[in-house]
């Protein structure tokens, strides 16, 4: 490939990961609208989120095995197709409204993030070997570039009160439009496996041997940071408005700048990321993370028992008033009837 090709491909890449951080944002800062809309409590309401998750893990386990056989460009192009059709099927889903299909069409939008986004990494890879500079931070920054503006137009969409539906529409149109001018400059057979086109001892293709990858204890470990991290990520991703709303009494389109902020810290760390792994080094950027992560789970916590306090000190106070309001009446009422005395004996 030409210099000129290499950098397109690269924006490309760039462009593919900033387009599902616009449709995931776009759904999250509409949550509370759609769990209104659905009429859901917040245990249902866990139970229509349980459908990305498991579209996730899905497209994930499945993503290797595509890209290794069709290498990463088909996988990438079904992948981001597949995430504009979750998000019409959600928007179609709130308008009806239909808490099966918004499941539906989380499960559609997730496995298509894992599968895509696995597929864009090993391309991004490539990439990365052949210029000689690092792109996955990057990539990923550009995702959650993504959300802080796909983010701040849910929140205007909010306060607009947009509908869901004409909101997730124009988003899928917007996707539909970066994944045909990115695609072109992604060339074909990237990733694609060569033990499936080498010819084996007998017939058929080569088989390679399966890594033992659960006797490497380094990579058990790592996989289980990637875990924690992750579990704080999806949290924030599936809960934090409705959080805002229901737990401290926000607003929707409140709730949404708080998300907001959010991904805007996560994409200042992303793209800081190499600068700080080539100052201090891996295990200490990790730990600087872990304890930065945990420390606003617990502000959040603590923030939101504060805030439950606070609302309980508030009811019985204001459960106490309206009592005390209501004996007054109710005394004031007995001493005037009693000075008057019933209707039936007063003179005219």
């Amino acid at each position: 490939m030409t210099d000129r090709a290499v950098h397109r491909r690269r924006r490309a890449l760039f462009l593919l990961f900033f387009l599902p951080g616009i449709a995931m944002s776009s759904w999250v800062t509409r949550t509370p609208d759609v769990r209104d809309q659905l009429g859901l409590s917040t245990g249902q309401m866990g139970l229509v989120l349980f459908g990305l998750s498991l579209g996730s893990m899905i497209g994930i386990l499945c993503s290797g095995r595509f890209v290794s056989r069709f290498g990463t460009r088909p996988v990438i192009a079904l992948g981001t197709a597949l995430i504009i059709a979750g998000t019409v099927v959600i928007g179609v889903g709130s308008a009806v409204p239909s808490a099966a299909l918004v499941s539906a069409g989380l499960c559609l939008f997730g496995a298509s993030m894992g599968g895509g986004e696995v597929a864009i990494n090993v391309d991004g890879a490539d990439v990365e070997r052949i210029t000689g500079t690092t792109v996955p931070p990057t990539l990923h920054g550009c995702f959650s570039l993504g959300t802080v503006i796909g983010g701040a137009a849910g929140m205007a969409a909010t306060a607009a009160a947009v509908p869901v539906h004409w909101h997730l529409t124009v988003v899928a149109l917007v996707a539909t439009g970066i994944l045909v001018h990115a695609l072109r400059a992604v060339p074909a057979g990237t990733g694609i496996s060569a033990a499936l086109s080498m010819p084996g001892p007998g017939p058929g293709p080569a088989r390679r041997s399966k890594p033992q990858v659960w006797k490497d204890r380094k990579l058990l470990l790592i996989g289980a940071i990637v875990l924690a991290m992750a579990l704080a990520e999806g949290a924030a991703n599936d809960w934090l408005p409705l959080l805002m709303v229901d737990g401290h009494g926000l607003d929707a389109a409140t709730g949404s700048l708080v998300y907001v902020g959010f991904a805007a810290a996560m994409t200042l760390g992303r793209f800081s990321g190499s600068f700080f792994l080539g100052r201090f080094g891996r295990a200490a950027v990790v730990r600087a993370s872990a304890v930065s992560g945990a420390a606003g789970l617990l502000l959040l916590t603590v923030g939101l028992a504060t805030t439950t306090r606070t609302s309980r000190t508030r009811s019985v106070r204001e459960s106490v008033r309206m009592r005390w309001s209501n004996e007054v009446v109710e005394t004031s009422v007995e001493v005037v009837s009693d000075i008057t005395g019933p209707p039936e004996t007063r003179t005219s």
